[in-house]
């Protein structure tokens, strides 16, 4: 496989990891008639952006995230103060349709006034001095303002993130781990779909001057028992019999060429548990329906236990700064799994999709679990956090991150560096 063919593989996981979630978190807030800004891909400089409806789709440089900008989340970078001389284009309802704040005297087709009184969120009305005259027009719902050549759509009250309950709130914002759940099992059930389920143990390979070759163990060799436990096609069965028998014979039954063999095996200690230096696989066949879905469920269960497993040596501080890894080890993780074929890279991508919904429900400052514990904490009040306290402790949340992703990158490249 080229290292093109890799490459835009890798890119592609991201996308479709991002968008999906992104997605979620944008759709629901459609839906709760929320005005979605900028739907983002990456942060950083803009590199390709284009405008839909009401959202601008963006897509930017730096390959760490994504974004709903959703009106009112921040204050509005643009305002429209009395005293300030403007200009106004009224449609055909009589209603400003586009109020322009600078180069007024290029803009056509325009009244020209001094503003006495505005608001964009409630009333939505302006007042105008004319010519010494006090004119005063109703401002359309989905007006733009217009300054250095950008436009910016108002966002009136009941369009702003604010003004939806606490559920819709949180609907909008919990949806975007949910749809990486929803992704996760899809792939998974893909996955198990291709796969097929395995019919028997089967030594795949068995590596020279190992404990496995050692005790007589040969490549193809099938696995029937151990200490006289059936094995059958119970590949975890056999690794947990492995790990827990470090320096301990074992008497293995195999199907060699059709011929049962009787060997004693003795897996040796290394790295805190028995190995073998063996790699396992098996024999397929195609899954039921019965067995799809089992398959699917262990294999979203089992992962989320080691993630969940992960994360809480993370929060407990167990861990090195080389266990953990940024976008340059995630990269360089996917372009393996993407070289051993599309299974594999759809079950590496089920399992990062899985591990991006949990890690975002974490309350963690600038994570969607923090946002929601917010609302919890609104809803237990009766009233919602202040503000701008509240935008402090996601700044600051994710100024941490970002410190915390500058570092492990720094590390990834060094450990590319070293090989």
């Amino acid at each position: 496989m080229s290292a093109i063919e890799v490459g835009l593989k890798v890119i592609l996981l991201f996308f479709v990891l991002v968008t999906i979630h992104e997605w979620g978190h944008s759709y629901f807030a459609k839906r709760a008639g929320i005005l979605v800004r900028e739907f983002a891909i990456g942060f950083g400089p803009k590199i390709f952006s284009y405008k839909k409806g009401e959202t601008r789709y963006t897509l930017r440089i730096l390959p760490i995230g994504g974004f709903v900008r959703m009106a009112g989340e921040d204050p509005e970078i643009v305002q429209v103060n009395p005293g300030q001389t403007v200009a106004v284009k009224l449609n055909k309802q009589n209603q400003v349709s586009s109020l322009y704040l600078d180069q007024l005297d290029r803009r056509s087709n325009v009244i020209i006034g001094v503003v006495e009184q505005i608001d964009l969120e409630r009333t939505l009305q302006v007042s105008l001095d004319v010519d010494g005259e006090r004119v005063t027009y109703p401002i359309d719902p989905q007006a733009m303002m217009v300054t250095k050549g950008t436009e910016t759509q108002i966002a009136p009250y009941d369009r702003q993130f604010g003004s939806k309950t606490v559920g819709q709130r949180a609907i909008a914002i919990v949806m975007g781990p949910v749809m990486n759940f929803i992704l996760a099992i899809v792939l998974f059930l893909i996955v198990v779909i291709m796969s097929g389920v395995f019919t028997n143990v089967k030594l795949d390979s068995v590596l020279a001057g190992k404990a496995g070759e050692k005790s007589g163990l040969h490549k193809g060799d099938i696995i029937i028992s151990i200490d006289n436990q059936p094995i059958g096609d119970d590949r975890e069965k056999l690794v947990t019999s492995i790990q827990s028998s470090a320096g301990k014979p074992m008497t293995w039954v195999v199907d060699r060429a059709g011929n049962p063999i009787t060997l004693k095996v003795t897996p040796e200690m290394e790295a805190g548990a028995g190995k073998l230096g063996v790699v396992i696989s098996g024999d397929r066949r195609s899954a039921t329906f019965s067995e799809v879905i089992t398959g699917t469920y262990e294999q979203v269960v089992g992962t989320t236990i080691g993630i969940v497993t992960g994360l809480k040596k993370l929060v407990m501080l167990q861990f090195k700064l080389d266990d953990l890894g940024g976008p340059v080890r995630t990269a360089q993780v996917s372009a393996e799994f993407a070289k051993m074929g599309i299974t594999y890279l759809i079950s590496w991508a089920a399992t990062l999709s899985l591990y991006l919904g949990i890690f975002n429900l974490l309350p963690i400052p600038a994570l969607d679990g923090s946002r929601l514990l917010f609302m919890g904490l609104e809803a237990l009040r009766g009233k919602p956090i202040d503000p701008n306290r509240e935008s402090m402790v996601h700044f600051v949340g994710f100024a941490l991150l970002m410190l915390l992703m500058v570092a492990v990158t720094y590390n990834d490249i060094l450990r590319l560096i070293k090989g």
